[in-house]
Order: C-alpha cells, then sequence, then structure tokens
C-alpha cells in the first residue's frame, strides 16, 4: 500500500510550509525583510500503463494510461521580491532603498556580502558601519568634527562642520543589483550572498541603471502581511490534518486486511 508512503511525504511537505510561514511571523518587524514562500512539486509516477500503449492488433492505443503519484517533494522556498513601506526615523545613518538595489558591505573574511537594512552606525574610528560592525562598500569615514550628515537620493554623502556654511562631500554611497534576485544565498542578519544562480553584482549609483534611491532618515518594514500568513498557517494545517487522516484510514485497511481468514 503506497498510501502510507504518499500521505508522509503530504505531512512532511505542510510541516515545511508551516516552518516557512512561522518564519515570515517571526521577521514581521525585521528591517527589509521579504516573506518567503514553500513551493512544491509531484513526486516521480509509477507507470502502470504508459499513455500510448498498443493495446489490440488493429493499433488501438490507451489515451491516458495509468500513472500513479508517489507523493510531494518541496522544489524550492522563493523569496517574495516586494518594496515594504517606509518609516521615518530621523536618523541621520537610517537609509531606506526605494526601489532595487542592495548596498554592499566588507564581512571579517573579507567577501561581500549584501543587505537592504539601512540602519548604519558610527564606528570608533568614524567609519560607517552596519549594526554588526561590517564597513559599507566603499568605506566612507565621517570626521569627528563633522556636526551633522546629509545623503541625499543619488548617495552623495555630505558632512556640515562649524562655522562653515557650505557642506563637504565626504563620500559617494553605491547600490548592487543583481539579475536573480531571489537567487541569493541568504546567511541571516539581513546578509545575501552572491550565488551562481544570482549573477554578478552590477555595481551603480542610486538612481541609475534600473536601481533605487535613497532616503535619509527612513528605514524599509518589513513586507510580511500577517493576514496572508495566518491564511498560509491555516492552509497549512488543514492539509497536515488530511494526510493525518489519509494514514489512518490506510492504517485501518492494513488492520483489516490482517484479520481476513
Amino acid at each position: 500500500m503506497r498510501a502510507l508512503q504518499i500521505a508522509a511525504t503530504g505531512m512532511s511537505a505542510q510541516q515545511m510550509r508551516v516552518d516557512v510561514v512561522s518564519n515570515n511571523l517571526a521577521n514581521m518587524s525585521t528591517t527589509g525583510y521579504n516573506a518567503r514562500r514553500a513551493e512544491f512539486a509531484d513526486l516521480s509516477y509509477q507507470q502502470i500503463a504508459k499513455p500510448g500503449t498498443i493495446t489490440a492488433s488493429d493499433g488501438t492505443v490507451l489515451p491516458t494510461g495509468v500513472q500513479l503519484g508517489l507523493g510531494v517533494r518541496p522544489s524550492s522556498v522563493s523569496v517574495t521580491l516586494s518594496q515594504g513601506s517606509l518609516t521615518q526615523t530621523g536618523g541621520d545613518l537610517d537609509l531606506a532603498i526605494d526601489g532595487k538595489g542592495y548596498l554592499e558591505v566588507t564581512l571579517p573574511s573579507g567577501a561581500s556580502a549584501y543587505t537592504r537594512d539601512g540602519t548604519l552606525k558610527r564606528s570608533s574610528t568614524g567609519e560607517i558601519v552596519t549594526s554588526d560592525g561590517y564597513p559599507v562598500v566603499p568605506g566612507i569615514t565621517i570626521p569627528a568634527t563633522a556636526t551633522s550628515l546629509s545623503i541625499n537620493a543619488a548617495g552623495e554623502v555630505y558632512a556640515y562642520f562649524a562655522g562653515q556654511v557650505q557642506p563637504k562631500q565626504i563620500g559617494q554611497l553605491t547600490l548592487a543589483g543583481f539579475t536573480n534576485e531571489e537567487g541569493l544565498q541568504a546567511t541571516g542578519s539581513n546578509l545575501f550572498l552572491e550565488s551562481p544562480a544570482s549573477g554578478p553584482p552590477q555595481v551603480s549609483a542610486p538612481g541609475q541603471n534600473g536601481l533605487g534611491t535613497l532616503r535619509q532618515g527612513y528605514l524599509e518594514e518589513s513586507s510580511v502581511d500577517s493576514v496572508r500568513e495566518v491564511t498560509e498557517l491555516i492552509q497549512a494545517q488543514r492539509g497536515y490534518e488530511m494526510n493525518a487522516k489519509v494514514i489512518t484510514a490506510a492504517d485501518q485497511m492494513l488492520q483489516a486486511t490482517t484479520q481476513v481468514r
């Protein structure tokens, strides 16, 4: 009886679906987070009678055949790319990306990572870094004598000094775009790594080559829709219950078989 194994794959699939939904709900307040969606595909089929098989000497063929499915498997967990709402914070180093693109940062290993979390900070040496202390690329150091900071939509960073009317440009922020953003490898801490599926980064100034612009004093909220996620959770729970009922029914059928005398 294949029903036990088939229903087991269904329960595993719904469990994975619940895991993805729970991760989305847990990140409802994560800056720049994009919701994930579990996707599934049917398993291989047992070809008891292949479609098109000749069944008679006159050339008659089966129009559909007999193909028994063997269950379901997870095919991917894709990212739903959508712009989260922008919330005003007023922070000099709070940046929201209005449109496509990622900020590039340098990890302790020297490798590059990418993020949409614009909660930037100033290190002890004045360097602009992420909340985890990773320096932003290209590196920009804020002078200790600067009284305030201004970052325009094109990523130009200006510092104001006491006794000076005109600001001084101290750097230029850039954004990285990817041909397939869904192919980026998530590593946690709002960071992504380049992968063969994403393609190489295409770095430009904000507002160029299809990239978004920067908004100082704003942060991008999570794009998770709580109502949709709860609905998804209910559907997954009901699917799990129905697969469990199939296992119960298959067990009862096997029990009846063993009692035949």
